[in-house]
């Protein structure tokens, strides 16, 4: 997430503390499982694999970071590389964990023991446990308190110099908000926004002539009920198959180049309000379409968002696509019915957010990181997205509300501001974590004969 402006700044919802909690329970490995059986049996055999700086990376944390990631791919059914690959991959995460926490004890910067006391609390109360009972997981996985503290300071540590190291790399010009904002003009320049509701009766692939007209005449119903005077979204609710039937078959305030032209076409003509007089045919079926809003170019009026997302967090590189296959099960077991979305949120999801459901509140253009806000403008009313990558891990995303609002000129520009920081954040991250590395001392070592 971006930095809201100050006056607007009501919630950061993927912040550097919470992802600093995910980092160091994977350093902990998995709560509810016991440290690792090859990890156990090979402690009398621990070697040095390599040496960063001032500190080690041993055979066994090598393995247990392994077999935990394995274990996850296993009860996920996902696909891993080779296994000399997989080694190489997890051994290049644990020395570049290293080489960036060395760096950051060195800067000086200060983690206090309240900080870690109210990670240790979230972290708790993100796996459902008390402290205590957190302290006796801790205990069985071979890894006592004091241990865990010390994890956890150094990723709270990382993440704060991490976002100031990278930040203070970024260099975002007048200029380049101006030139963003005239991208944009020109992008939209003769591009209304339109709000079209549908009410959707499909047509199944090689129907017959027979089956057409039932169609056909189901949607002339229906039709029939909208002029007649009954609200559209009650007649959408009873007679639409399109999913955002339970929206009133609303699809949300979108440019219309986003749109089918067919739909395009059919309001062009209408006044806000108005429904299309016949019901139009597509390869999906019949549509009786409502233009429910229409706005023109004008740059400080936006579409603003209200959505909701569940967030896992992976460890490293390697996890990222086992938590992605977790949060794919979810959204089929949400979009059946079977798990609600808000439920979910408050039980696993890894953000500030979660307590409710997930919520993220009305943004604007520009607050969210570019991956996100893109697959989030794809999405319908009610829609859910597949897993989405970021920096701040992987995402579950459903939009509840679209609207229409003026924004203050200052706020356009900050916004966009904020979205030319974001697009560079990652390649910036990428190089500062590059130098760090080129600069450390790092010794791979051979297994002893």
């Amino acid at each position: 997430m971006t930095h809201l402006p100050n006056s607007k700044r009501r919630h950061r919802p993927f912040s550097a503390v919470a992802a600093a909690l995910a980092l160091a329970a994977g350093m902990a490995g998995g709560l509810a499982q016991a440290q690792p059986a090859a990890a156990r049996a090979n402690r009398s055999a621990d070697f040095i694999v390599a040496v960063v700086n001032t500190e080690l990376v041993t055979s066994v944390e090598l393995a247990q970071r392994i077999e935990r990631i394995t274990a996850e791919a296993r009860r996920g059914g996902a696909t891993l590389p080779d296994p000399a690959a997989l080694r190489q991959q997890v051994l290049d995460a644990l020395i570049d964990e290293r080489v960036q926490i060395t760096y950051a004890r060195e800067t000086g910067q200060k983690v206090d023991d309240a900080d870690v006391d109210r990670a240790i609390a979230n972290i708790a109360a993100q796996n459902q446990i008390t402290v205590p009972q957190l302290r006796e997981r801790l205990r069985a996985d071979g890894m006592d308190m004091a241990r865990f503290r010390a994890n956890l300071r150094d990723q709270v540590l990382l993440e704060r110099v991490r976002e100031r190291e990278v930040a203070s790399r970024i260099r975002i010009s007048d200029a380049d908000v101006d030139r963003l904002l005239e991208e944009r003009r020109a992008k939209s320049s003769g591009a209304a926004q339109i709000n079209v509701a549908q009410i959707l009766v499909t047509v199944p692939d090689g129907a017959g002539a027979d089956v057409v007209a039932q169609r056909q005449a189901r949607a002339a119903q229906a039709l029939a009920r909208v002029k007649a005077g009954e609200d559209f979204s009650k007649v959408a609710r009873e007679f639409s198959e399109d999913p955002n039937r339970e929206a009133g078959g609303e699809l949300g305030m979108r440019p219309a180049d986003r749109l089918p032209d067919l739909f395009v076409e059919a309001v062009k003509p209408l006044a806000v309000g108005q429904v299309t007089d016949q019901p139009l045919r597509s390869a999906a079926g019949f549509h009786i379409l409502k233009l429910v809003d229409r706005q023109g170019d004008d740059p400080f009026k936006v579409t603003q968002t209200r959505a909701r997302h569940i967030l896992l967090r992976a460890a490293d590189r390697a996890q990222a696509p086992l938590v992605a296959q977790r949060l794919g099960t979810l959204r089929q077991q949400i979009e059946r019915g079977e798990k609600k979305f808000d439920e979910v949120a408050r039980e696993i999801s890894e953000d500030a957010s979660a307590p409710s459901g997930g919520d993220l509140g009305w943004a604007s253009p520009g607050n969210f990181v570019p991956e996100f806000e893109e697959a989030m403008n794809r999405l319908p009313l009610g829609g859910i997205s597949p897993p989405v990558a970021s920096r701040f891990g992987v995402h579950l995303i459903q939009v509840l509300e679209r609207r229409s609002a003026q924004v203050d000129p200052k706020e356009v520009r900050e916004q966009a501001r904020n979205q030319l920081r974001e697009a560079k954040f990652e390649p910036t991250y990428q190089d500062w974590a590059k130098e760090l590395r080129l600069r450390a001392y790092i010794e791979l070592r051979e297994p002893p004969l």
